[in-house]
């Protein structure tokens, strides 16, 4: 006799990203395929992380109390509602727990963060997933979908794998229309890549609403992916819960040195958007040179469509790996003639400019 599955939604949770063909391929020199900051931490926040690690023995005890005034002294924002965890999926998954179970409903856009299902399903609720404009989450059909089962509304802004967003209007309407028992999460993991000039900051509608969260990260921008550090801002009330459905210790020591020294370095942010738009757009019109599509994106990547199912995304992505470069494919079948390319150096993005070229040529 086996051991049964605490909750049946288990059952559900699928992988969300393929792998390629990684067992007969060279190890990748050149990553483009996971989203993190190819500039780096601030030289501040690895010099922080190295003085941190000397008492590394210690548990970080209370870590909402030494991150939490930094996060809201950097961003002007309440440090009694900030809490802090293993990267912002930490803080999905625990809203997740806290909020949904059988007979209630997860809705999200249909091609948003793949892996927001899988949280969910681990709590025996069920995920609507509403369609998409060409990949951009719809404010109309989400509102549409509402029913009195209803729990959480997701929406990451902008929105991974495709990088596409939702205006401050937009995102307004749909809360506007969120019965008061239904939380709306904004994961806004790449809000410091956004140039949009209608894109709102998703802490206003925090300040103003009761049943509004916002999930931030330090894995993009500020280059910390490794440390796993993550941030939520939201109402008293679900900040206690978060807190309370967390580990015992959520953040190392060293991760939390790292991190707010990292929003101390504010050259080195500037540094590392301004790298990050400049490689976007010139990788963005590359792959449009050679007749490939590219979503617009206001993130630290670009989704690139391949039209001829006789050069596949697929086969792409298994080219580039035989010549050490690693991009992402997705599980999911709306992306089955895409890849993402996470926006790296000038050098790295000109290695896959022309190993992508090579193949369409023909010479993979």
């Amino acid at each position: 006799m086996t051991v049964a599955l605490a909750k049946a939604g288990i059952d559900r949770i699928k992988p969300h990203m393929v792998s390629g063909a990684a067992n007969t391929a060279p190890p990748s020199a050149v990553l483009l395929n996971s989203n993190e900051s190819a500039f780096g931490p601030s030289p501040i926040a690895r010099d922080a992380a190295r003085a941190a690690a000397s008492s590394i023995e210690r548990y970080l005890e209370n870590p909402d109390h030494i991150l939490a005034p930094a996060i809201a002294s950097h961003f002007g924002l309440d440090a009694a509602r900030i809490t802090t965890g293993q990267g912002s999926d930490d803080l999905l998954a625990r809203l997740a727990r806290a909020y949904l179970g059988p007979g209630t409903e997860l809705i999200r856009s249909a091609n948003g963060y793949l892996k927001v299902p899988n949280y969910a399903y681990a709590n025996d609720a069920e995920v609507v997933s509403v369609a998409d404009d060409h990949f951009k989450p719809s404010a109309d059909r989400m509102i549409n979908a509402l029913t009195d089962r209803t729990r959480v509304v997701y929406l990451a802004n902008p929105e991974n794998p495709a990088g596409t967003y939702l205006s401050g209007a937009e995102i307004r309407r749909l809360h506007a229309a969120l019965p008061d028992n239904v939380l709306l999460i904004v994961d806004a993991a790449y809000e410091e890549y956004i140039d949009a000039p209608d894109y709102e900051p998703a802490h206003f509608l925090v300040e103003e609403a009761k049943n509004v969260v916002m999930c931030r990260t330090f894995s993009k921008i500020y280059g910390l992916a490794g440390a796993r550090v993550g941030w939520m801002y939201g109402p008293d009330d679900i900040i206690d819960t978060v807190r309370r459905v967390g580990l015992t210790f959520p953040v190392a020591s060293s991760s939390a040195a790292a991190a707010i020294a990292a929003l101390e370095d504010e050259a080195h942010t500037r540094y590392v958007h301004d790298a990050n738009r400049k490689g976007r757009d010139w990788i963005s019109a590359e792959m449009q040179a050679l007749g490939l599509g590219v979503i617009p994106s206001q993130a630290n990547f670009i989704l690139v469509h391949f039209p001829d199912m006789h050069k596949s995304a697929e086969a792409a992505t298994n080219a580039l790996l035989q010549e050490g470069v690693a991009v992402r494919r997705f599980a999911s079948p709306a992306y089955g003639d895409y890849l993402r390319i996470t926006v790296g150096h000038m050098r790295d993005l000109r290695i896959a400019r022309d190993g992508i070229a090579k193949f369409l040529d023909g010479g993979v």
